[in-house]
């Protein structure tokens, strides 16, 4: 079997696979399986030299002193054979350590290329909700500056709401990703919302509410808060990822807080696209659960659609950013926290990719 050069692996036609480390461990197993052959052969060879230069030496006894001189060629032959066979020997066991290190540090090379290729799947995964969050960001403190939302507030009645409400629904219009956007008084009442013909929310309270209180309380109009990924029952207990800032007089960034202004994304489907639009092959899909997990290792996203909101995943990572486990089952656990996107510096979430050995 020849070398594979790097000027033989530059020439390959382009349609021709490179070596991957899979097909480098089957070429050291083939020459493994193909040395021991022919030490085997090596073996019986020496074994019939061996044979053939005993009878020699009988048959040299019988001539007496006409075998005399046969003799000596005889024992030189068993001799020769001896050492060959011996130099087999110890040959053979030095090729086979030497194959079974190479074999193991092209397995340990394999699993540490495919634990790899996890992590930085895992990243693409919550980079891309990443940026899609960060567009939110800039949703909510832009729209919170619209004139009809600022005169709704500031001289409440019953024709601005109406329109601040169709205000908010012709951004819903154009902007599929949200469920709701609900326009909030400073004590926490909802004056307007862009569907209330498919979620009846005006008049209601929000004042218990996380969001409102902490968006109630930010410092300019350039800050935002979000509450954590949560079942809404104002909103027919659909998943929701909530963005609110306050709404401030004259629309100013310094201006006096009015009330909140909060939009609604719509999370499960948008986060489902990301978890099972990630580029594993058909096989390793199946072994595959990729998932989005907050601050808490909550799961909040799962390709596989179990656990949403209800299950904790377990990773270990070790005060790392990023970095991949195998347990004793052979599953790999890679796990990559959230980058942050342009302005947006995430909020401790993960990507997390769990594979089952083959």
């Amino acid at each position: 079997m020849s070398a594979i050069t790097a000027s033989a692996i530059a020439s390959r036609p382009a349609d021709e696979a490179a070596p991957t480390l899979e097909t480098i461990l089957a070429a050291t197993r083939s020459v493994r399986g193909s040395t021991a052959a022919k030490i085997d052969d090596i073996h019986k060879i020496t074994d019939g030299l061996r044979m053939l230069a005993l009878n020699a030496l009988i048959e040299s006894a019988r001539a007496g002193e006409n075998g005399r001189g046969f003799a000596v060629v005889a024992a030189e032959v068993r001799e020769i054979s001896g050492r060959v066979g011996a130099i087999a020997q110890q040959f053979s066991a030095e090729l086979a350590r030497q194959m079974q290190e190479l074999e193991t540090m092209t397995l340990a090379m394999s699993s540490q290329a495919a634990g790899q290729r996890l992590v930085d799947l895992s990243l693409n995964a919550i980079e891309l909700m990443d940026r899609n969050l960060y567009e939110r960001t800039c949703d909510v403190r832009w729209w919170a500056t619209d004139s009809a939302v600022v005169e709704a507030l500031t001289e409440p009645a019953p024709e601005r709401a109406a329109h601040a409400s169709s205000r908010l629904a012709v951004i819903l219009g154009a902007y599929t990703v949200y469920l709701d956007i609900w326009l909030c008084d400073r004590e926490g009442r909802i004056i307007a919302s862009g569907r209330p013909d498919r979620f009846p929310v005006a008049g209601q309270s929000v004042r218990h509410e996380a969001w409102f209180n902490r968006a109630m309380g930010l410092a300019t109009g350039d800050d935002y808060t979000v509450a954590d990924v949560a079942r809404s029952a104002q909103l027919r207990d659909a998943e929701v990822a909530t963005y609110a800032t306050a709404v401030r007089a004259g629309g100013a960034m310094h201006g006096m807080p009015l009330g909140v202004l909060a939009i609604h994304f719509d999370w499960e489907p948008q986060a489902r696209a990301i978890v099972q639009g990630v580029r594993l092959s058909e096989d390793e899909a199946r072994r595959s659960r990729v998932m989005l997990v907050d601050a808490r290792k909550r799961v909040i996203a799962s390709s596989d659609g179990k656990g949403v909101l209800s299950e904790t995943v377990a990773f270990d990572t070790g005060g790392r950013r990023a970095g991949f486990a195998v347990d004793a089952q052979g599953t790999t656990t890679a796990f990559h926290l959230t980058p942050g996107y342009e302005t947006y510096a995430g909020l401790g979430w993960y990507g997390v990719i769990q594979q089952r050995a083959r």
